[in-house]
């Protein structure tokens, strides 16, 4: 089966670095016209873009005003927006004895309301059509949270929520909306992030090493591994292709089946 998404305008948020990059380069290779966006640096997005073939816009979607100017310039370009990945998304350190309310509010403005400012700016032309795709980017954590990030794993639960509301909202209109909620995935700052934690540990340097505490201790899978960006990327793009029309309202959980329930 081939995905293509020849003739298809897809916006990527955050995907000037990390997974969302990875996402957009599989997007752009099956066809679509990507949009690059960054919220910060509109020169890392055009570059990138140049790379694609793409367009390039950047805004601060964790605000109402960022959210504004992102769409000020798609409508500049005269991109009309087929395929709306939200990918951007942070989590932050914390625990219920240390977060306050700006933190929660934080994770909110970026984990939801980001998603919802786009969703309402961008899914009228796309019912206009008659066509339309929206995929959020969600985490295996609001399947099964910890005590750590409480306020993340809410935001990302309510995201989790959202995308099936949007979906009834947008009922019979050719538009389908659906989240993807990875595991661990293998990135440079994850690798980054565990190679610091082994020195002080004392887990060793070999990354085999590593990833075995990880395993045992973070995140045990029947897979006994992580998630590679491609993999995400590979899951977005077909959903984001005519080959899902019929899957709608899902929170596509990729983690190995280390979430183990029906």
């Amino acid at each position: 089966m081939q995905v293509d998404l020849g003739g298809r305008t897809a916006l990527v948020t955050g995907s000037e670095r990390n997974t969302g990059r990875v996402i957009a380069d599989t997007l752009a290779a099956c066809g679509a016209r990507v949009v690059v966006h960054s919220n910060h640096d509109l020169a890392a997005a055009q570059a990138i873009a140049a790379e694609l073939g793409g367009a390039a816009v950047a805004g601060d979607i964790a605000g109402d005003e960022g959210c504004a100017v992102l769409c000020t310039q798609l409508r500049e370009q005269s991109l009309h927006i087929d395929v709306l990945v939200n990918n951007y998304g942070t989590a932050s350190a914390g625990r219920w004895d240390s977060t306050e309310t700006p933190d929660w509010l934080d994770m909110y403005q970026k984990n939801v309301l980001s998603v919802a400012r786009l969703a309402r700016a961008l899914t009228p032309a796309m019912r206009a059509k008659g066509w339309g795709r929206v995929v959020n980017l969600g985490t295996v954590g609001s399947h099964r949270p910890g005590p750590a990030m409480p306020h993340y794993y809410a935001a990302k639960g309510a995201l989790a929520t959202l995308g099936v509301s949007l979906t009834q909202e947008l009922a019979g209109s050719g538009i389908t909306v659906n989240t993807v909620s990875p595991g661990l995935i293998h990135t440079p700052d994850l690798e980054a992030a565990y190679r610091a934690r082994a020195a002080k540990r004392g887990w060793g340097e070999d990354w085999q090493d590593i990833l075995a505490h990880i395993l045992e201790e973070d995140f045990p899978n029947p897979c006994g591994r992580l998630a590679t960006r491609e993999e995400v990327a590979e899951l977005v793009a077909f959903l984001c292709s005519d080959h899902a029309g019929f899957i709608n309202g899902q929170n596509i959980r990729v983690d190995g089946g280390a979430v183990a329930y029906v």
